[in-house]
């Protein structure tokens, strides 16, 4: 008697193999290998984004992180060459409930699954992404590593392996996801301004709203100095303005930025920052910064802009947040300074606003990129702030 050959879908079940997700705190989540075979360890965190994995997926600032998508399916559109923020993908593992069996989508050029095992990022799905971000909430964000493969072992050993890995806290990690040479995104029509952007693990999309804006940017490695900054423009005049971008790592580590910002300021060039580059304008203005329990990441995170009273839903991705008082105006070395945006779901400051200084600064992505577009005035203010100091 013949056998029949096996469906594609027993096919599939049978070619699973097995992985495990352990968190520091001991807890384990057991499922099946997504991407690459093999191991990998990094901070736990959860996004949740319901569209825009590509995006998340190559954001530089999620270095050393291991991403947890509460979302349910994950990589039914597949995976095309135009939505990357950046040259490769950047998250240290990734973590999803039910990958979808097949992509659909015009622009599609392979599966997740295939871009993840070409890219060697090291996966685990079928486990409760439900319960784990629950955990994470109450628990915190903490270090983690996927299993699979020869590379699974007895619970003890693959706990005591993740609890060896390094912290997020103190991790000094922008200059390891920027670029080490100059570069130049030029403005989109006419050129009306030029821009030193230091990239500290910049998204693609964010030079190109500036460019669309008419604004020639030039990209500066993250150890650019001051006379780095100063060098560009025309006429050897300076840039109308400077940009500090998001990036990943703890901000108390960027020393040399923070300097370089200072001198920003005291030179009082119009400043824009986003994400990191909002922490080191608090550090540079004199406030500390902190790591939250479990950060925000997503793009539908509620903020307040208290300067108009605009409710706005944002994209996140960040650990770290700066500590500034919420209820005056403060008195800083570069003059006053308030918090002007602010996290509805946690009152965490999600902007800061100079009164003495062309300088302001959010904590969340304005570039929208994957995310809504309620922020992109900000670039307008950015442009507007510039026009302001050339008058």
């Amino acid at each position: 008697m013949m056998t029949a050959p096996a469906s594609p879908t027993t096919a599939r079940r049978a070619a699973r193999v097995p992985a495990a997700y352990v968190l520091e705190d001991g807890r384990i989540f057991r499922g099946q290998a997504y991407g690459a075979i093999g191991e990998t360890f990094g901070e736990a965190v959860f996004n949740t984004g319901m569209t825009g994995y590509q995006e998340t997926l190559t954001d530089p600032s999620y270095h050393r992180q291991i991403v947890a998508m509460t979302a349910p399916q994950i990589g039914n559109t597949g995976v095309n060459d135009e939505d990357p923020e950046s040259a490769r993908i950047w998250v240290a593992g990734y973590v999803v409930r039910d990958p979808s069996r097949v992509s659909s989508n015009w622009r599609a050029k392979r599966s997740l699954d295939e871009e993840l095992k070409a890219q060697g990022i090291v996966g685990i799905s079928g486990i409760d992404t439900r319960a784990l971000t629950r955990h994470l909430r109450e628990v915190g964000a903490m270090r983690a590593g996927i299993f699979s493969g020869e590379a699974l072992a007895d619970d003890a050993t693959m706990l005591e392996r993740v609890r060896q890995a390094p912290q997020m806290e103190g991790a000094d990690l922008c200059g390891e996801v920027a670029t080490d040479e100059v570069y130049v995104v030029p403005a989109v029509g006419e050129k009306k301004f030029t821009v030193a952007a230091l990239d500290l693990g910049i998204k693609g999309m964010t030079p190109h709203r500036m460019a669309e804006r008419g604004i020639e940017v030039h990209v500066l490695p993250a150890n650019a100095t001051a006379e780095d900054v100063y060098a560009v423009g025309d006429n050897g005049n300076g840039p109308d303005g400077v940009f500090f971008s998001n990036g990943p790592g703890d901000p108390a580590t960027a020393d040399g930025q923070v300097a370089v910002l200072r001198e920003v300021l005291g030179r009082k060039t119009p400043f824009f920052g986003i994400c990191f580059g909002n922490q080191l304008l608090g550090r540079a203005l004199g406030f500390g910064t902190y790591k939250l329990k479990y950060g925000h990441r997503g793009i539908n995170q509620p903020v307040q802009d208290r300067t108009t009273g605009k409710v706005e839903v944002t994209a996140h991705n960040h650990g770290f947040a700066v500590d500034a008082p919420l209820d005056k105006v403060s008195e800083t070395p570069f003059g006053r300074v308030e918090v002007s945006h602010v996290c509805l779901n946690d009152d965490v400051v999600e902007g800061l606003q100079c009164f003495d200084q062309p300088a302001f600064s959010v904590q969340y992505h304005p570039e929208a990129a994957a995310g809504p577009h309620d922020a992109a005035y900000l670039f307008d203010r950015f442009f507007a702030l510039m026009e302001g100091q050339r008058a």
